[in-house]
């Protein structure tokens, strides 16, 4: 990582809270240790340089995503500089003007178009607009998954019909069956098109964890469906061992992996977020020792304005998890194999 964590700016560098007069239990980092929303070390220098308005380390970063087919990363990595770009577009205008048809380039567009056009009254109106810079990110790689990823989440915000939906579904299928990312914004479709109805979200969620590969991410989908379940409270009810289900094959999961390590920090706080709900304190205990210093946003702030400040708190003794903030905001969600109907 080029320099130190200090030398960061501060609108990207992870946030770090100091608490004194509480401890966490036993094994766990210490709470002026933990970060949130941490930077992986290849993520970190592009972060820094393009606040900085140099553009080169993120498009080598993303270059080698695409060329080695990391598509997981180079979902999250685009993401975050897509977020960069928000605050800070110079670094991202100067590339776009040097090399206009490049992929990630666009692609990084694509993804700061849909989430400005989010935040606005008039999403739907101005996500339409949005259309084009899409369809030339897609077309700019046709092996990439993630600008099908982006035209998902910015069909369900321009209230797509199915129809169009699941064409672009199969045709991110078709390119990493198992991409995460594009299940998330099918999953989150789901939801949204169908509210209540979490045994759609479920059965989609099973299905594809049940196809994918043990070191997926989409293996951490069902517990994604549980937690919109267990934060709704709409529908009708999920059988509680479905509920439980989810939440060891999540585990199962994460045990693949080290411990206190960036990427699949989200899916561990998440599973503990989840744990707690069903009130398996120990296993969450043992996903916070996994997670070691990483806090993510994700779930926190669908419960909290103070995400950090949260975890921190149900760290000290493993207390019960609030309940979600009242919210408009579409519960996460498709159909692929699973039917339509309900939700």
């Amino acid at each position: 990582m080029v320099g130190t964590m200090a030398s960061m700016p501060a609108f990207i560098r992870p946030t770090r809270m100091t608490r004194t007069a509480s401890s966490p239990a036993a094994g766990l980092t210490a709470d002026d240790e933990v970060l949130l929303d941490a930077p992986d070390e290849p993520l970190g220098p592009a972060l820094v340089a393009a606040a900085q308005g140099a553009y080169e380390p993120a498009a080598s970063l993303l270059a080698g995503t695409r060329e080695g087919a990391r598509w997981e990363e180079r979902d999250r990595y685009a993401t975050r500089l897509a977020a960069i770009a928000r605050s800070r577009p110079e670094w991202l205008d100067t590339w776009r003007a040097a090399a206009p048809h490049d992929p990630d380039a666009l692609l990084v567009a694509a993804q700061l178009a849909v989430d400005r056009a989010w935040a606005s009254p008039a999403r739907a109106e101005l996500l339409r607009a949005v259309s084009p810079l899409i369809t030339a990110a897609a077309r700019a790689d046709g092996r990439d998954p993630v600008p099908w990823r982006v035209a998902l989440d910015h069909a369900r915000g321009s209230r797509a019909g199915h129809r169009y939906f699941e064409e672009l579904w199969e045709a991110a299928v078709r390119r990493a069956p198992h991409h995460y990312g594009c299940h998330v914004a099918a999953l989150r479709y789901l939801a949204a098109s169908w509210h209540g109805s979490h045994r759609e979200c479920f059965d989609f969620a099973d299905l594809a964890a049940q196809d994918a590969p043990a070191d997926s991410l989409v293996q951490a989908l069902p517990v994604r469906a549980a937690f919109a379940y267990l934060t709704d409270g709409c529908g009708p009810r999920v059988p509680r061992a479905r509920l439980h289900a989810a939440a060891d094959r999540a585990i199962a999961f994460s045990a693949r992996f080290p411990a206190a390590v960036t990427w699949p920090a989200e899916i561990r706080n998440l599973l503990t977020c989840v744990l707690l709900r069903l009130e398996r304190h120990e296993e969450a205990l043992a996903q916070l020792r996994l997670v070691g210093p990483y806090a993510t946003s994700f779930p926190w702030d669908r419960l909290s304005d103070d995400p950090l400040g949260l975890f921190l708190k149900l760290r000290v003794n493993l207390g019960p998890v609030p309940p979600a903030r009242p919210s408009r905001r579409p519960r996460y969600g498709l159909g692929g194999r699973a039917r339509r109907g309900e939700h």
